[in-house]
């Protein structure tokens, strides 16, 4: 016979997406993010639960701890990264992306931003741009005086400032621009990949060294475009153009495109686009390791409420 999950199991399992979308967005790798909420049902299971008055800020708070310590763990192996380090993408729910702040907070392009901050820096950041704790929770969960904190998301937030722009198309331009790109780049229609990539656009291509890509980024319109116009000509990770498909999906908070063959998933290309509806930047993922999120087909709701 089958017992039905008792309370506190059902209070864990009503705040794991928001637990899930906390330590993704720290650590920008679903396994690890998965690994950290695991980690905190262990913590909450052996927990005096008598003693916690607000079940979501104690989750939460132990979440973004757990986060915070393996992003410090990990900081080593990206340092070392033969190539660009890029996050793990991850598919999401265009419904649940609708909010302006859910989405940017969670781009591809923003989450490259954050793996520049320091671990405590981004952790900060997080829970207070994105989360909107107060400094004196975000330093119970940091272990950290309130001061401390409050300089802290200064200097992330400043950062990020000068890094990441304001802008974010809205959500029917930035499908557009998906289909026009994969239909260019299918296609070899390099004039139509030159009027979409804004002129100075910046091509990121994270191999893993576990596949043939680009060790540093690829610049300028020309060369970019030269890039992506050869997709339907050239066998690409032991796929021919005409097993290749490509499909446009939600990743990240936007569309993007997925491209799969053999039977499995061999790329994800997502893009960041200026004002004038021009692509900035590329992220092209082909780390097998970081596509298995993708490949299993999970949805991820990464709502912050």
């Amino acid at each position: 016979m089958t017992h039905p999950p008792d309370a506190d199991e059902q209070v864990f399992h009503s705040h794991r997406n928001l637990l899930f979308s906390v330590a993704y967005r720290i650590l920008g790798s679903a396994a690890d993010a998965e690994d950290a909420v695991q980690d905190a049902w262990i913590s909450w299971s052996s927990a005096d639960r008598s003693q916690v008055a607000d079940p979501k800020a104690y989750l939460a708070r132990i979440v973004s701890n757990l986060a915070l310590q393996r992003l410090r763990s990990a900081r080593h192996r990206r340092e070392t990264y033969p190539g660009p380090w890029l996050p793990e993408p991850v598919l999401t729910d265009g419904d649940a992306a609708d909010a302006v702040t859910d989405a940017e907070s969670v781009s591809m392009a923003m989450l490259v931003v954050l793996e520049t901050l320091s671990p405590l820096e981004r952790a900060v950041f997080v829970l207070r741009e994105v989360f909107d704790f107060s400094h004196a929770e975000i330093a119970a969960a940091v272990e950290r005086s309130e001061a401390a904190v409050r300089q802290t998301a200064h200097r992330a937030r400043e950062h990020v400032r000068g890094q990441r722009q304001r802008f974010t198309a809205d959500r029917s331009q930035q499908r557009g621009v998906t289909e026009r790109f994969l239909a260019a780049s299918t296609g070899g229609d390099i004039n139509t990949l030159l009027e979409l990539l804004s002129p100075d656009v910046t091509l990121w291509t994270d191999g893993g060294g576990k596949v043939r890509q680009a060790l540093r980024p690829i610049r300028g319109a020309e060369t970019v475009a030269a890039w992506f116009a050869a997709i339907g000509a050239v066998t690409y990770q032991g796929v021919a153009p005409h097993d290749m498909r490509a499909a446009v999906v939600e990743i990240n908070g936007g569309p993007g495109l997925l491209f799969s063959g053999a039977g499995r998933v061999v790329a994800t290309v997502s893009f960041d686009i200026d004002a004038g509806g021009r692509i900035t930047a590329i992220h092209n993922v082909a780390n097998p390791d970081k596509l298995r999120a993708v490949a299993d087909g999970t949805t991820h709701d990464l709502a912050t409420r």
